[in-house]
């Protein structure tokens, strides 16, 4: 089964407004404002729909999340059966400060094709190498970057690597060094930072390290979209966080999954700017107009483009 092009115009408008509602709270200091807002507008426009939607990944769980938490009916109940995944401010602390590539992201399935992930980390890693073998979660960082420098024809220092900046990575970044491969290094984004490796116009060539698993989730969903290669692996470290995992169906605590054990058929993927990033530039307000541009998949269609859109406020 595919989902309907129709959606894709639909979905655009939820992530677009979502960006635009965030983007008067760039700059402000204050990111659980700026979360907020685009909360507020992607839930009352997805609740205008004619979908049943399901929230699998989500702002947290009902206790924690009033709203797009995890299992939370939206639509008008009329229409198809939707599992949804968001990020409606991916990058919080970017949109709080005015940095580069705060998102609003939304992903798609038919109901039970997307993975509901807990809000817990994740090991990550992409490339644009959709072979078995060359790149794996399981292999020393040494051996991933000799055999994707094997795989793209060129030499480790030509690789670059995006992850983020963390003190947890520490190793892993001076391993990269040694290895005279070029970094990229992020604050925050693992969405995006993930999806970089889809183009090389991006300038990366594999996506490593330790996020947030409900964005290794969404990014799946795009990078499957792309034929792209993606692995993850969640990390409990708590007994409570073992335990929402079991409730949520998962057995293996220490599970390696393939892309296509995250995201199986169809798919819609939009990813619009709220501030300029390696993605998409972010929204522009001109008195009563705005520029908006989202990042857009569809699987069944094979659609993959930045959608620019100028419309009244």
């Amino acid at each position: 089964m595919a989902i309907n092009k129709k959606y894709i115009d639909s979905f655009v408008n939820i992530t677009t407004k979502a960006a635009l509602a965030s983007s008067y709270l760039v700059g402000k200091k204050d990111k659980i404002a700026a979360d907020k807002a685009a909360v507020d507008s992607m839930r009352y426009n997805l609740n205008n729909l004619d979908i049943n939607g399901r929230i699998v990944i989500g702002e947290g769980e009902l206790d924690a999340a009033p709203m797009l938490y995890i299992g939370e009916k939206l639509g008008t109940n009329i229409g198809p059966e939707f599992d949804i995944a968001v990020d409606p401010l991916e990058g919080t602390n970017f949109a709080a400060n005015n940095l580069p590539g705060a998102l609003s992201v939304i992903a798609i399935t038919e109901k039970n094709n997307l993975f509901k992930a807990p809000e817990t980390y994740m090991e990550k890693i992409s490339s644009k190498a959709n072979v078995k073998n060359v790149v794996d979660l399981d292999y020393s960082v040494k051996k991933n970057i000799y055999n994707l420098s094997e795989y793209l024809n060129k030499k480790p220092e030509n690789i670059t690597a995006c992850i983020l900046d963390r003190p947890r990575h520490k190793k892993i970044i001076k391993e990269l060094n040694d290895l005279k491969v070029n970094t990229k290094l992020i604050t925050d984004g693992d969405v995006s930072g993930a999806i970089l490796v889809t183009d090389e116009k991006y300038g990366v060539d594999i996506f490593l390290g330790i996020g947030g698993g409900p964005e290794g989730v969404l990014a799946a969903t795009a990078l499957d979209a792309y034929g792209c290669h993606f692995q993850g692996r969640f990390l409990f470290k708590t007994e409570d966080d073992k335990k929402r995992a079991n409730d949520m169906g998962i057995k293996d605590l220490s599970k390696k999954y393939e892309i296509n054990e995250i995201v199986s058929g169809d798919s819609i993927f939009c990813a619009t700017g709220i501030t300029s990033g390696d993605l998409v530039s972010g929204i522009i307000i001109n008195k009563d107009e705005f520029i908006s541009e989202t990042l857009v998949t569809h699987k069944q269609s094979g659609l993959k483009k930045v959608f620019k859109l100028k419309q009244n406020i």
